[in-house]
């Protein structure tokens, strides 16, 4: 059994951004906490701030204001009159060099929209230097001069590291193709191999490849590492999918969740996490069929089920809530270990909606939504 604390972060915003991507990592031997977020801008599409952070010293129950980290995760000039930014955003402890690393993707704008496809995107990355309460400024991940790296990132990926401290990086990457003259992206999520010194993310090798003909392909995958295999949960536009490894580079085909009933789980064009706590498995999700038509791409509530990793389902009479729904999105968070039997599972409400007019916050704030960020603590009861 799990017992799940739910804590409320901070709440408000003023109707034009909202804080999104909130996500955690913990620095092991302490009581430190550090949540990243960045604001979105609410009338238009993954308009993204300079990523802030939030820091605890007492183990999460209290938290710093947001700062700004506008010298090293904001924006980059570009030529043209373009900038770059990162953002998807997600940090974890890096054990073997005692490192705190986030990971993400880059984006790039003009006139404060994005420019329009085809477009380049990397893996962004970037060191939390304690001392200094500062992130160092984020850097591309190099890739082999391939046209297929065109546009790679690890935007809102769950990655693994290794005993010898390389880290599996799942990452996902636009294949353009045409269609009855319209370019449409078909994305193909694999995973890389990469080394890392507490300084440098350096690429040594790729897995296969992993899409599907429908929707948008495979994106945003999630990476856990649990009795000796790995497991990789997918998003695509329609379903969710999961595959597995024994090496950790090679995956089999990508099927679709299921509970164990057979059922179809539900949760679709939104990506999924892994948690383990108390030596097992769990997968958290959002999904269709939970009285929340209301909600932008049905996401929220935020779910917390166990996995039978052998049948590769979702267990029904596991499932609880992790966070309640108030009308807004929650389907963008992270995941983070604290110990082998505490997880947290951090995420804001997004502050946007369902068509026809997907800006107007109201529709949220009408259910209750306030741009709350919490902070769901996982402990195990045994």
């Amino acid at each position: 059994m799990l017992k799940v604390e739910l804590r409320l972060i901070r709440e408000g915003y003023d109707r034009k951004t909202c804080w999104v991507h909130a996500r955690s990592g913990f620095f092991p031997k302490t009581d430190w906490g550090i949540i990243t977020m960045q604001k979105l801008r609410l009338n238009s599409s993954d308009i993204f701030s300079e990523l802030n952070d939030m820091l605890s010293l007492d183990g999460g129950r209290t938290w710093s204001e947001p700062q700004a980290h506008t010298d090293s995760l904001a924006r980059w000039p570009l030529p043209g009159g373009m900038e770059e930014g990162i953002c998807d955003f997600t940090p974890m402890w890096h054990a073997a060099s005692g490192a705190m690393l986030g990971t993400g993707s880059t984006i790039i704008y003009k006139d404060d929209e994005q420019i329009p496809n085809p477009k380049p995107r990397f893996t962004g990355y970037s060191v939390y230097q304690p001392e200094r309460r500062q992130w160092s400024p984020w850097r591309k991940l190099q890739l082999p001069e391939l046209k297929k790296y065109y546009s790679t990132g690890a935007g809102c990926t769950q990655r693994v590291d290794l005993p010898d401290g390389n880290i599996l990086l799942p990452v996902y990457m636009p294949q353009m193709h045409t269609a009855s003259g319209i370019y449409q992206f078909q994305s193909i999520s694999t995973v890389f191999l990469c080394a890392f010194d507490g300084v440098n993310l350096t690429f040594i090798r790729q897995g296969n490849d992993m899409t599907l003909p429908e929707g948008r392909g495979c994106c945003e995958p999630s990476l856990v590492s649990f009795q000796g295999r790995y497991y990789l949960t997918l998003r695509n536009d329609f379903t969710a999918l999961v595959a597995v490894s024994d090496d950790g580079l090679h995956y089999s085909e990508p099927i679709v969740w299921r509970f164990d009933d057979g059922q179809e789980l539900g949760s679709y064009n939104t990506q999924q996490h892994w948690l383990c706590c108390g030596g097992r498995l769990y997968l958290v999700y959002t999904r269709r069929g939970a009285d929340n038509d209301h909600v932008l791409r049905h996401r929220a509530p935020l779910f917390l089920a166990e996995v039978d990793h052998e049948h590769l389902q979702v267990i029904r009479r596991t499932e609880q809530i992790l966070v309640p729904e108030h009308g807004a999105a929650l389907g963008n968070f992270g995941v983070t270990s604290v110990s082998k039997d505490e997880s947290w599972v951090v995420v804001s409400e997004w502050m946007q909606t369902t068509p026809p007019n997907p800006f107007d916050c109201r529709n949220c704030e009408k259910y209750g939504s306030n741009n709350r960020v919490f902070l769901a603590v996982v402990r195990s009861s045994k």
